[in-house]
């Protein structure tokens, strides 16, 4: 199974104004995908109440996936239903970010504690099941906190397109913010303004505009008008600690670890995926995805779920 559509499109900062508003046709399996029921659910982590979602059978294997920065547990909607049929599969969302609640700081250790509360609350570890996480970008890293410490509760983790760059490269992390989020005046001048961070090209709009609608919420102003704005809370940032990032997180996990990226990706290049490949001694599958960049879920999105299913059964737990 392979998206036979390819990452050739030019970057668009505003890729979503053209519709005005409107859905962007979506291909037949795509709206199946989304249409498939889950459960939604809430786990209270430190007083903050972390949203998760769940499809398919309690009884199956476990898989949880993790999200990326900004983003949240319905980048997974199209993906999960297809991996739901052999597996109980979990979809989170980290504090701060879509319909999670926001904290009054943040860190690696307490992202990677939600990831346990989901775990546990969602059964994963019922039975001795050792569950296995698939996580993007910053998720991954976040996991990777998670499986050093708790190596012995998973099978494995799967980290996708999460560089780890060498000590001497410099990078600050994403950018700062400590102004709040912008309100639009209606839905349509907010799904205009919705882009993908870091930038690049995202031919499948249908996807985008899935995303971005379940990234925005209705506010009420002052002046009584509604006005629409994005999920996220912009100070995540603002004094987080970002030097593990750089540091060697794949040495020290006793459990299964593979590792896959979007071969054009701009954060996980081809020198720092052999950097990565001489990380860990441990055995560690890597797999590229053709013609997908960071956000390999949008870019190839049936190629991914094929490569997620084919790992997972490489385990066989």
């Amino acid at each position: 199974m392979a998206d036979d559509m390819s990452n050739a499109a030019a970057y668009e900062p505003n890729l979503l104004a053209r519709y005005r508003g409107q859905k962007p046709d979506a291909p037949a399996w795509f709206e199946a995908a989304i249409a498939t029921p889950y459960e939604t659910h809430i786990v209270a982590v430190d007083g903050i109440k972390i949203h998760y979602q769940t499809y398919g059978d309690r009884t199956k294997p476990g898989l949880l996936l993790a999200h990326g920065n900004g983003a949240h547990a319905h980048w997974y909607d199209f993906i999960a239903p297809a991996l739901a049929e052999d597996y109980y599969v979990v979809s989170m969302t980290f504090s701060g970010m879509g319909d999670s609640d926001w904290r009054s700081t943040y860190s690696f250790p307490t992202f990677a504690e939600e990831q346990l509360a989901v775990c546990e609350h969602a059964g994963l570890f019922e039975g001795g099941r050792k569950p296995v996480i698939a996580a993007h970008s910053f998720g991954g890293f976040i996991t990777l906190h998670a499986a050093r410490k708790h190596a012995d509760k998973f099978t494995g983790v799967i980290i996708i397109d999460s560089g780890i760059r060498p000590p001497d490269d410099e990078w600050e992390g994403p950018p700062r913010r400590a102004r709040g989020n912008r309100a639009y005046v209606s839905l349509e001048a907010a799904l205009a303004r919705f882009r993908l961070a870091p930038p690049q090209p995202c031919e499948h709009h249908y996807i985008a505009d899935y995303i971005a609608r379940h990234s925005l919420k209705q506010v009420e102003a002052d002046n009584g008008q509604t006005g629409w704005i994005w999920k996220f809370d912009p100070g995540i940032f603002v004094n987080f600690e970002f030097s593990a990032m750089s540091s060697n997180l794949l040495a020290d996990v006793s459990c299964h670890v593979a590792l896959m990226r979007g071969q054009d990706s701009e954060l996980v290049t081809d020198r720092i995926w052999d950097y990565m490949r001489g990380l860990r001694s441990e055995p560690m599958d890597m797999v590229s995805i053709p013609n997908a960049q960071h956000h390999v879920l949008l870019d190839q999105p049936l190629a991914f779920i094929e490569a997620l299913q084919t790992q997972l059964k490489r385990w066989d737990f």
